[in-house]
């Protein structure tokens, strides 16, 4: 029986458990280096408000959500202005509150399924 192939395997086995060692030695050094890193960042920050200084709700109590319908402004015919308009005189594309502030509701009869134009399922 040859056993230097065992020898050898011996031999280098020590070589390997040094080496997980020493990496392992690496890796907690620097998990501790990061952890130390992150406690230095959180004192340089500003700290958190106490709760005496959050905001406070208004006097005149919560505000709420309007809703309102919008209509587009709309943008002058060339055939009315004789040219056409570049982009830097169009301006902001705004909207404006539209004289109607009914709801649109759906008819009996319009629009169907997916704008079809069919009865939708009757």
């Amino acid at each position: 029986m040859d056993t230097t192939r065992y020898e050898t395997v011996a031999a280098g086995s020590g070589a390997g458990i040094a080496l997980v060692v020493i990496g392992g030695i690496i890796v907690v050094g620097v998990l501790i280096w990061a952890f130390r890193l992150g406690i230095k960042v959180m004192q340089r920050e500003s700290r958190t408000p106490r709760h005496s200084e959050h905001p406070k709700l208004p006097d005149s109590g919560p505000v709420y959500e309007t809703q309102q319908r919008r209509e587009p402004d709309e943008v002058p015919d060339a055939d009315e202005t004789g040219r056409r308009l570049t982009p830097h005189e169009l301006g902001a594309s705004g909207s404006r509150r539209s004289e109607d502030q009914s709801r649109p509701r759906w008819e009996p009869g319009s629009s169907g399924s997916f704008g079809s134009g069919g009865p939708g399922g009757r």
